[in-house]
């Protein structure tokens, strides 16, 4: 019960986090690789001295420290330049979906065990994700760069959760890899920057959305990851999109429909299969058991 409290938790924090960034950037309160920037490190700051104030050592791993920071990057820079011209819900389903595949794919081909009621769930899932958000008209049509560049969100994303399963120290871990993405963000934010916009309502934003859902809810996320197989971590993460959908719907007052009630149960169901049929993990062996071996 716990594990599951944690797991809705986070991704509540990610929802808000969406609905945050596309206040800000949907809005034209902030230049979307600026709003990237002071998000990354905003949440470098409160995590870095959340663990001074707890006396956490900070990890000196150099080459997962880059491969962190650069996922994370990766994962920034591809979010907000693809929300200057991509649907929003069209963008969520790109990002969540590349995502699942790429999780997927990488436990399958590292040998995890993921049976085919698994695989019916994550469709399943997929499914009313995309009855959820996939635009109706015929008019709406994803720019083919910006949808490049959610892809390459999304494989930011995957590859960033699958190191935060292997992560040892979570808090720490969080800290050194948004600091490092800062370092990485700070040249490309201006590089890439298509106009300085910078307003009060904007920063606000950023704040918040680096120092509370992106900062603490990653460190949540990092640790409760170990926890999860690769399969079900991908497999919640769809649940995103329709947390942030329904936070609109309350907050800026867009219409709730029949398609997204029923897309919502079947992400819903289609999660609560892949974790109902996830394999128990292993539990690890003692040394005194390896001797008696």
């Amino acid at each position: 019960m716990r594990l599951i409290s944690l797991v809705s938790l986070t991704m509540v924090a990610f929802a808000a986090n969406s609905v945050l960034g596309r206040l800000a950037i949907g809005g034209s309160y902030m230049e979307a690789n600026l709003f990237g920037l002071l998000r990354l490190l905003s949440g470098a700051g409160v995590l870095l001295l959340l663990c001074r104030l707890q006396n956490v050592a900070l990890p000196w791993a150099p080459v997962q420290t880059l491969w962190g920071g650069g996922a994370l990057t990766l994962y920034i820079v591809g979010f907000s330049m693809a929300y200057q011209d991509l649907d929003a819900g069209l963008g969520a389903l790109i990002l969540f979906g590349v995502v699942q595949v790429a999780m997927f794919g990488w436990g399958a081909m590292r040998g995890a065990v993921v049976s085919a009621g698994q695989i019916a769930g994550a469709v399943l899932a997929l499914m009313g994700l995309a009855i959820v958000v996939w635009p109706t008209s015929d008019a709406v049509v994803a720019p083919f760069t910006a949808t490049v560049l959610m892809t390459l969100a999304g494989i930011g994303w995957a590859a960033y959760s699958l190191l935060g399963r292997s992560a040892t120290a979570p808090l720490a871990t969080t800290a050194i890899n948004f600091a490092a993405a800062t370092v990485i963000m700070l040249p490309l934010s201006f590089v890439l920057a298509t106009d300085v916009v910078v307003s009060v309502e904007g920063v606000l934003l950023a704040l918040l959305s680096g120092a509370v859902t992106s900062g603490l809810g990653y460190a949540l996320w990092y640790a409760v990851l170990p926890a999860l197989s690769a399969a079900v971590a991908a497999t919640v993460q769809l649940s995103v999109p329709v947390l942030a959908i329904l936070a609109g719907a309350l907050l800026l007052g867009e219409d709730i429909g029949l398609r997204l009630a029923l897309g919502s149960v079947a992400v819903l169901g289609g999660i609560a299969v892949v974790i109902r049929l996830a394999p128990p993990k292993p539990k690890p062996v003692s040394p005194e058991a390896m001797v008696k071996r």
